[in-house]
């Protein structure tokens, strides 16, 4: 299968200043790729990286078969879209509106989204399920709705790959599967390529194909979650003590991990 994304000996970091190096990844359509790793360990400089934002130190990066720092910026919009941690709204945006800008990289410079847009913007609410959110203000929106919408925005941008940083931070217990399904749902589906980062290594066990483990200036993987989220792993890269187990459901035996608290 051929990758939308591929790294091959990435170095990356700031200025001079190296944050890990020797990655090799490649992201390809309709599978997830979860990246794991303590909080420093380089996770929003490596995603700043794929993304063309920061340029890299070393190595090779390719999007869509073509050098990452050989296309523009629509270019890279068209072919990977970007999705951020939900926040507060600090605009009382519609989320029509909000959904329609993602169309942005493939409108003329200055040009106001026409009805073409509009159609795609409400094909991608319907397609998360929130079309009844369209004409509500983004301020007004619970947590996972606001994700969702910034999710949808990004089916917008009619890319072939998503990258999210952290989609489910901060987000309660109910918000997190509606949006881990949903990631699941668009890789499966749909064929798009997902690369997501998290500070839950069980959400690796939920819906990733690949996982690799951002510490210490290196990347262990990608590697299949069973292979690389393992008690010793983890420990290592976060510092505490952890279980991994198999929990029987309704659908099947399914792997689980949790930190082990001292008595």
């Amino acid at each position: 299968m051929s990758a939308l994304l591929e790294a091959s000996g990435l170095a990356i970091g700031h200025g001079k200043r190296v944050v890990a190096r020797d990655i090799a990844l490649r992201l390809e359509p309709g599978r997830v790729l979860c990246l794991l790793g303590p909080n420093g360990g380089g996770k929003t400089t490596l995603l700043r990286s794929l993304l063309g934002l920061l340029p890299p130190l070393a190595g090779t990066l390719r999007l869509g078969g073509a050098p990452l720092s050989s296309l523009s910026r629509r270019q890279v919009a068209r072919l990977l879209a970007y999705v951020p941690q939900a926040a507060p709204g600090g605009f009382a945006w519609r989320v029509r509106e909000v959904v329609a800008m993602g169309r942005a990289a493939w409108l003329p410079l200055l040009a106001m989204p026409g009805a073409r847009d509009s159609e795609v913007a409400e094909q991608a609410l319907e397609r998360l399920g929130i079309l009844h959110l369209a004409d509500r203000p983004v301020t007004e929106l619970s947590g996972g709705e606001r994700q969702l919408v910034l999710i949808a925005r990004a089916l917008a941008q009619q890319a072939a790959g998503l990258v999210l940083d952290e989609p489910t931070a901060s987000l309660d217990f109910g918000n997190q599967a509606l949006v881990l399904n949903q990631l699941r749902s668009l890789a499966r589906r749909d064929g798009l390529a997902v690369l997501m980062t998290t500070h839950h290594p069980d959400h690796a066990f939920l819906l990733a194909d690949q996982v690799a483990l951002l510490h210490g200036g290196r990347m262990e993987g990608p590697a299949p979650p069973e292979a690389l989220v393992t008690p010793e792993r983890l420990q290592a890269a976060y510092g505490v003590a952890t279980m991994v187990g198999v929990l029987e459901t309704p659908q099947g035996p399914r792997r689980i991990c949790a930190p082990l608290v001292p008595e």
